[in-house]
């Protein structure tokens, strides 16, 4: 019997991939990748192996999870040693939570290996703290995926009066309805809000508004997913801490210097 690795890939930087992550690419027989991995990441692949493309498009899945889960089990009942390579950490929006469960029903021997989050890692290549002792001592991760029901509403209202900054995931499509509803939640619609495109590649891209003039700019900007929305006051801080595009147009000038 084999076993299987559900790994956190990180953000986008392959910089960014740990060493565990690193060892258990290199150790694999198998490879089964999301679509934002950043293909760099598979060079650690060794020869042979297989690797298999489970990647998700919104309204369209290249392979649907029970099908996922039915090759985690096939391969390692084969023997051999699998790497499930997700985006960011498998255990946070990442559904590795469910593979692992779907494993433990298998008899299959598993092990999670965490990776950083882009709602912690592309705010900070933006140069937006997402806690900061002066005005952010609670911060709250959500997807941009959301139901309109009652409890809904009063999850919205909790965010809106009691977390001082919100992490939202891959929710660009939904942005007028999460601003409307912060709004309508009492969040202040002066509130500073950044939307960190592509975030630590090399072409990120950050545009800011505050909860009232946000979607517009979106708008005329054509943002696109991937993209972490970032609410609160943290976002005040872009502006001054913005090394990534200072490093980055540095190191551009000096190419074309050279």
């Amino acid at each position: 019997m084999g076993k299987v690795y559900i790994v956190g890939a990180g953000p986008g930087d392959p910089d960014l991939l740990t060493i565990k992550a690193m060892k258990c690419i290199q150790a694999s027989d198998v490879i089964l990748y999301d679509r934002l991995i950043n293909k760099e990441i598979l060079q650690y692949a060794s020869p042979g192996t297989d690797l298999v493309y489970c990647g998700k498009l919104p309204n369209y899945h290249t392979m649907k999870q029970e099908t996922i889960n039915k090759f985690l089990v096939k391969y390692a009942q084969q023997g051999k040693a699998v790497t499930r390579l997700k985006g960011g950490d498998p255990f946070l929006f990442g559904r590795g939570a469910e593979e692992a469960e779907n494993l433990v029903k298998a008899g299959i021997s598993f092990e999670i290996i965490p990776g950083i989050t882009s709602g912690i890692a592309a705010p900070a290549y933006a140069g937006i703290p997402v806690t900061h002792r002066d005005v952010s001592s609670s911060c709250a991760f959500l997807t941009g995926h959301f139901k309109d029901d009652s409890k809904d509403e009063l999850k919205w209202k909790h965010l809106a009066q009691s977390v001082d900054t919100l992490a939202i995931y891959m929710g660009v499509r939904n942005l007028p309805d999460i601003t409307e509803k912060l709004i309508e939640a009492g969040k202040p619609a002066s509130t500073p809000v950044a939307l960190i495109e592509w975030g630590t590649y090399a072409h990120q891209r950050i545009v800011t508004g505050s909860l009232k003039t946000i979607v517009g700019i979106a708008e005329q900007e054509a943002v696109q997913n991937p993209s972490m929305i970032v609410v609160g006051e943290v976002v005040n801080f872009h502006k001054q801490l913005d090394w990534f595009t200072t490093s980055t147009m540095e190191a551009s000038a000096k190419e074309v210097l050279i």
